[in-house]
C-alpha cells in the first residue's frame, strides 16, 4: 500500500529562500601537500509547503553553496500543512537516520534539532515536535526529515484515495 504522494514542483513559479545546514572541509593529501575542498548541504523552501535539499561540492565555499542551492531547486517537493503544523504523526528514515515528527498546538514553535529545524522551517511549519533518533549525520537527518514530510497525507487526499466523503474519514 504505497500511496506516497511525492509532488514535484517547478522552481520558476515560486520565490525560494535558502538555508545552509552544514558545511564540511575535506582534505586530500597529495605529494604536493594538502588539497582542500568543501561540501555544503543546503535546504531551500518557500515557507508555504514547498521544500527541497541539495548537496554541492567545490574547491571554494561560495561555489559549494551555490551548487547546493542549484541541486536543491531540482529536488523540490510539496508537503501538506494544516494550520501551521503537520497533519499527523510520522516517522521518516534514511540510512541510519530516523526522525519522528508530531503535530503541535499553536504557539509551541519548532522543537527540533539543527538539520531538522532547517527543513521544517523552510517548509513553512511553525508548530511541530520533532525528535531525531539514530544517526546525527546532517545528510541522513535532512533526507529522513524530507522522507517523513513526503509520507504525510492530508484528510482531503485520504478521502480522495479511499473514494469516500471527507466527513467519513473523520467519523468512520
Amino acid at each position: 500500500m504505497s500511496t506516497i504522494n511525492i509532488k514535484r514542483v517547478k522552481t520558476s513559479e515560486i520565490e525560494l529562500k535558502d538555508r545552509l545546514v552544514s558545511i564540511q572541509r575535506v582534505a586530500k593529501v597529495t605529494k604536493g601537500g594538502r588539497t582542500f575542498s568543501f561540501s555544503a548541504i543546503v535546504v531551500v523552501g518557500d515557507e508555504n509547503g514547498v521544500v527541497g535539499y541539495g548537496l554541492g561540492k567545490a574547491k571554494e565555499v561560495t561555489e559549494a553553496i551555490a551548487k547546493g542551492i542549484d541541486d536543491a531547486k531540482k529536488n523540490l517537493v510539496k508537503v501538506p500543512l494544516l494550520n501551521g503544523t503537520v497533519p499527523h504523526e510520522q516517522i521518516g528514515k534514511y540510512s541510519g537516520g530516523f526522525v519522528l515528527i508530531k503535530p503541535a498546538a499553536v504557539g509551541t514553535g519548532v522543537i527540533a534539532g539543527g538539520a531538522m529545524r532547517a527543513v521544517l522551517e523552510s517548509a513553512g511549519i511553525h508548530n511541530v515536535l520533532a525528535k531525531s533518533k539514530g544517526s546525527s549525520n546532517p545528510h541522513n537527518v535532512v533526507k529522513a526529515t524530507v522522507d517523513a514530510l513526503t509520507k504525510m497525507r492530508d484528510a482531503y487526499t485520504v478521502a480522495q484515495n479511499r473514494g469516500v466523503d471527507l466527513n467519513k474519514v473523520f467519523n468512520g
